[in-house]
């Protein structure tokens, strides 16, 4: 099963817990009630719950608050990630601030650890991140 695929059995995973009929008009509506942007069509709502197309991440958070889950139960975190990595792409946000809109709370918890070590072991955990990183992405 693809993302896409996955994406949309969460979907209607989610709509029925919620109580919601999976058809794409009672999704289009819900939906069209919720998000501040230019309303979807049918079409649209028939793409997502078919497993054709995932939506940018300003339409996941309204579906998530729509069927009260969390993100990551519509979008594996590896795809959250990509897509909040194209979405501050889309709209320019500056490189500074890239690690704290896509770092997840446990990142951050775990940053917050690494800040309370001693800086010897500080300057251990940065050895170690950077031989893993020139071993994945070189």
């Amino acid at each position: 099963m693809n993302e896409k695929e996955q994406f949309a059995t969460n979907l209607k995973k989610a709509m029925v817990k919620k109580g919601f009929q999976v058809k794409p008009s009672v999704l289009e509506t819900a939906f069209n009630l919720k998000y501040k942007g230019q309303a979807i069509t049918p079409q649209a709502a028939s793409q997502w719950l078919n497993g054709k197309m995932i939506p940018r991440l300003d339409k996941l958070k309204v579906l998530s608050t729509i069927l009260n889950v969390d993100l990551s139960d519509l979008v594996p975190l590896n795809i959250l990630q990509k897509l909040q990595a194209g979405e501050l792409r889309r709209i320019g946000t500056p490189e500074e601030l890239r690690w704290e809109n896509l770092a997840t709370q446990q990142d951050k918890a775990l940053f917050n650890h690494f800040l309370d070590l001693p800086e010897p072991q500080r300057n251990v955990v940065r050895e170690v991140i950077i031989a893993l990183h020139k071993q994945h992405c070189e």
